[in-house]
C-alpha cells in the first residue's frame, strides 16, 4: 500500500504542487478581501524595509528590479527569436511572456489590492496583488530554467544556470518589497501563481509540440 501511495504521489506530483500553490493563494486573497492585517507582511516589512535599507542595497535592488521589468523581458524575448535556433523554444518564450502578463493584469483588476504607501523608493502605479515583476519574472525565467534543464547536457553548466536564474527570480521578488512597492504576500502570491501557471504551460507545450523539450 505504501508503494502504491509513493507511485501515486510520483505520478501526480505536478497536480499536487499546483493544488497546494492555489490553496495558499486563495488564503492570501481571502485575507486581502477581508482587509485583514497579514502577519507575514508585517514581519517581512520589519526585516527588509526597516532593518536592511542602505544606499548600497538600494542601488543594487533598483538594478535588480529592472531585470524583471517589461522592457528587459521584451528585449530578451526578441533576442531569443533572433539567436535561439530552436524556434519552438523562442516562440514559447514570447507567448509565455504575453500570456502571463495578461493573466497578471486580470488578477490585479479582480483583487484590486492597493499598493503599500509611505515608504516607497520608486514610483509605481496600478494594483498590488499579485506582484507583476515577481509573477512575470518567475514565469519568464522559470520557463527558461525548464528549457535549460531539458536541453543542456553538461551537468555543471545546466545546474549553475538554473541556480543563478532561481536566485535572480528570488532577488527580483525581494527587490519589490525592499523598494516599498509591494507587500510580501504580493510577491509570494505572484511566485505561487507562476508555479501553477508554468505547470500548465509546460504541459501544454509538450502536448502541442509532441516532445519532451
Amino acid at each position: 500500500m505504501l508503494e502504491n501511495l509513493k507511485n501515486a504521489l510520483k505520478k501526480n506530483y505536478k497536480f499536487i504542487i499546483l493544488l497546494m500553490c492555489l490553496i495558499v493563494v486563495l488564503a492570501i486573497v481571502e485575507d486581502v478581501f477581508d482587509k485583514e492585517t497579514i502577519e507575514l507582511d508585517l514581519l517581512i516589512y520589519k526585516l527588509v524595509v526597516q532593518n536592511m535599507r542602505n544606499n548600497i542595497l538600494t542601488n543594487i535592488f533598483k538594478f535588480v528590479t529592472n531585470l524583471g521589468g517589461a522592457y528587459f523581458l521584451i528585449a530578451i524575448s526578441i533576442l531569443s527569436l533572433i539567436f535561439v535556433k530552436n524556434k519552438k523554444i523562442s516562440f514559447a518564450i514570447c507567448i509565455n511572456l504575453v500570456l502571463v502578463t495578461i493573466l497578471n493584469l486580470l488578477l490585479k483588476n479582480i483583487v484590486e489590492r492597493p499598493r503599500p504607501i509611505g515608504y516607497r523608493l520608486i514610483d509605481e502605479t496600478g494594483y498590488s496583488f499579485p506582484s507583476g515583476h515577481s509573477m512575470i519574472s518567475c514565469a519568464f525565467y522559470g520557463l527558461i530554467i525548464y528549457f535549460i534543464w531539458k536541453n543542456i547536457k553538461n551537468n555543471k553548466v545546466r545546474n549553475a544556470s538554473c541556480v543563478l536564474l532561481g536566485i535572480l527570480i528570488l532577488l527580483i521578488g525581494i527587490s519589490r518589497i525592499y523598494l516599498g512597492v509591494h507587500y510580501a504576500t504580493d510577491v509570494l502570491g505572484g511566485f505561487l501563481i507562476s508555479v501553477s501557471y508554468l505547470i500548465i504551460f509546460t504541459s501544454t507545450y509538450k502536448v502541442i509540440f509532441n516532445n519532451d523539450n
